[in-house]
């Protein structure tokens, strides 16, 4: 901004829309008279771009689009099911149609189960649920790796199908023209 400016010269954009490129000390002489501040828009420009305005007035644009940038970011979550190896019918439905409305929505879904006391002998059907819940996932998403066993948690990881991109839509075909209306009935005169 404007003394802050190192190079020789600028391309100065001014407010009436005169585009010219002058030495930096006359663009910031000319944007003093007209009370603004001549603020460096393109640095990397060859010459840089510089332009001359409100400097409170750039910094509320520029705090505005890091506003809608941030609205407009995703964030990806990994969203976490517990299991248990004796999870029953139900449950495991209820839990499936959570997993895919997570998936549908762009998250991560972890799918944990847990093992107590001696469950942990029969791991395999830990690993035979989260492969089984990988095999009704398959649409919505991919599986990263095999089921893991850490201590008394096997695990696995789902991560949502890509997007297509935009579809064609199929070629309209026309309409059949609409059938003929029919007579309207004439009143009666009398």
């Amino acid at each position: 901004m404007n003394e802050a400016i190192r190079a020789r010269e600028v391309r100065a954009v001014f407010p009436d829309g005169v585009v010219e490129i002058m030495p930096t000390q006359q663009a910031i002489r000319r944007a003093k008279d007209m009370g603004l501040d001549l603020i460096l828009v393109s640095p990397t420009a060859e010459p840089p771009v510089a332009k001359a305005m409100d400097y409170g007035q750039w910094q509320y644009e520029q705090k505005k689009k890091q506003q809608e940038a941030k609205k407009k970011q995703h964030v990806i979550q990994v969203k976490e099911l517990k299991f248990r190896p004796n999870t029953d019918d139900h449950d495991y439905n209820f839990k499936l149609k959570h997993a895919i409305r997570f998936l549908t929505e762009g998250n991560r879904v972890k799918a944990v189960v847990q093992f107590r006391g001696r469950e942990i002998a029969h791991a395999d059907l830990g690993k035979n649920l989260l492969m089984r819940l990988a095999g009704d996932l398959a649409q919505y998403g991919t599986v990263e790796g095999q089921p893991r066993l850490e201590g008394r948690f096997a695990h696995i990881i789902i991560t949502p199908v890509k997007k297509e991109a935009k579809k064609e839509k199929p070629a309209e075909q026309p309409k059949p023209a609409p059938p003929p209306a029919a007579p309207e009935p004439e009143a009666p005169q009398g």
